[in-house]
């Protein structure tokens, strides 16, 4: 009897990319740094629209809120049909979208209209993130080169959120809240002029029909549950939330249903089978929950419990900008001198273990403990998301790389929006049990309230409950990062095992 062993050989290196290819990363670049920053560019913008425009309470929330949502919805449809009809024609399509609706959006006149402008920028978005991720694939055919692009893409992507705020905060200094959205104009233009010379064109040479009965189902699977997700943080667990997610997830299992008997399905069923392609999905959720999860604390605690000034702390928080810049080349070196992908993944999530254990000791005038913290999670992100996109990229089958980066780019939405619940929760509940009884009850509900009912009193007894409630949040955020400690260090060991069959270069 033969005793043979079924391995797969690496696959070949394609031809290495030259000046023309990396030319052309940094076109990409643009549109991948401006969604990531309009996540977070009406930060410091909301005070003077709502002087101009006047929004009611819900149009504020909207105006927020409505370009992360239809985003988040959107991703998988914007995918597939980047797969059909081409990932440098939708790319160029959205940037076209994107950049009319900021021009609407910076000259707003109503609430409305400006809730209506970045509605059509999350669309714009979200045929603009997976097809970047999906044209760097067909560019860099060298696992070493499409290692190092991928690191710079990942970087780009975690520091665009971070520098979006800062931008924000100076361009609302000098000039006024349209310039946030007028920034995004340039750079778009340069795309649609660079972007037919520079970028090719890709797309799966045998589509099948467009499944469109699958676009409503995805987008009632989604945004009930991110809408969800996103407010049990500041309202908890209310009956309404939980019924939005119960919802979601109804269509969702009617979502995957219609895929699994579609003759052309929006996601097929197959992709997920691909080698590394589900743990790449599984981990890159986890990744986003712990990075998000302790974004939502980090920012309040540089401004309301430290004291820092908006656009102060949004400076501050650029610091930890300097360990993505380390982390994007190291991973990339670590890779190509053969060390395991599992191993670097793993050693990732260990980072952002690390970065919460160092949460666990703040006091209450912390601030080079929490940017170390902030800084080393997002090292580990940065590590992290890298290498998992170059997974689920090898993953797939070439022709439905539109399709595998939006479902990356969709967990990642998931697990942001889970970790500000999860993390977001326990903070909240460890921060009501530290407010005494005798407190305020808007000041038992939440640091904010705590903030605005100090100010309202006098003396000592302001400073007083000022400084109780700075306490207690920081001892809720203890608790929240221990418990996101935990979460990411048994992620870690889940890497290590569900990718230990993964070599460095992606093969088994």
């Amino acid at each position: 009897m033969t005793n043979s062993t079924s391995t797969t050989a690496p696959v070949a290196a394609g031809p290495r990319a030259g000046r023309r290819e990396w030319t052309a990363l940094g076109v990409l670049m643009l549109p991948l740094l401006l969604v990531s920053m309009d996540v977070s560019v009406l930060y410091f913008a909301t005070p003077a629209i709502s002087a101009d425009l006047h929004p009611s309470g819900t149009q504020q929330l909207w105006i927020f809120d409505v370009y992360g949502f239809v985003l988040a919805g959107l991703l998988m449809t914007m995918g597939s049909l980047g797969d059909r009809i081409g990932r440098r024609r939708l790319l160029l399509t959205g940037a076209a979208a994107f950049g009319g609706a900021s021009l609407l959006a910076a000259y707003a006149t109503s609430a409305a209209a400006l809730i209506a402008a970045r509605a059509i920028l999350g669309i714009g978005g979200a045929t603009l993130m997976p097809s970047t991720m999906a044209l760097l694939r067909t560019m860099f055919t060298d696992p070493a080169q499409r290692a190092k692009a991928i690191g710079l893409w990942s970087g780009v992507m975690t520091g665009g959120i971070a520098l979006g705020s800062v931008m924000s905060g100076i361009l609302v200094e000098h000039f006024w809240w349209g310039s946030v959205f007028l920034v995004n104009l340039p750079a778009m233009a340069l795309l649609l002029l660079l972007g037919p010379v520079l970028l090719p064109e890709s797309k799966d040479p045998n589509p099948g029909r467009f499944d469109w009965p699958s676009v409503p189902l995805s987008m009632a699977a989604v945004l009930p549950v991110v809408y969800g997700l996103k407010e049990i943080p500041s309202e908890g667990w209310h009956p309404l939330y939980v019924a939005s997610i119960t919802v979601g997830l109804l269509f969702a299992a009617l979502f995957v249903r219609r895929q699994r008997t579609a003759v052309s399905p929006l996601i097929p069923p197959a992709l997920l089978k691909g080698h590394g392609f589900a743990p790449a999905l599984v981990l890159n959720l986890v990744a986003a929950l712990g990075m998000m999860g302790s974004a939502i604390f980090t920012t309040q605690y540089l401004q309301s419990v430290l004291g820092k000034s908006p656009l102060s702390a949004a400076l501050w928080s650029l610091l930890p900008s300097v360990f993505i810049g380390v982390a994007g080349p190291l991973t990339a070196q670590l890779v190509q001198r053969g060390v395991n992908r599992a191993y670097v993944v793993a050693g990732g999530f260990a980072a952002m273990a690390a970065g919460y254990t160092m949460l666990t000791l703040l006091g209450t005038d912390s601030l080079w403990l929490v940017l170390a913290g902030a800084g080393v999670l997002a090292c580990g992100m940065v590590a992290i998301a890298s290498q998992l996109v170059d997974l689920a990229m090898n993953g797939a089958p070439a022709e439905r790389a539109g399709t595998a980066s939006s479902l990356l780019e969709t967990g990642t939405e998931f697990g942001g929006a889970l970790g500000m619940a999860v993390l977001g929760s326990i903070g909240t509940a460890l921060y009501r049990h530290e407010m005494p009884s005798t407190a305020p009850a808007e000041a038992r509900e939440t640091l904010g309230g705590a903030l605005a009912t100090a100010a309202r009193l006098h003396g000592r007894a302001g400073e007083s409950l000022l400084a109780t409630a700075r306490e207690a949040f920081t001892s809720g955020m203890r608790g929240a990062a221990l418990a996101g400690a935990v979460i990411l260090a048994v992620a870690a060991v889940g890497a290590a095992l569900s990718l230990r069959g993964i070599g460095a270069g992606g093969e088994q």
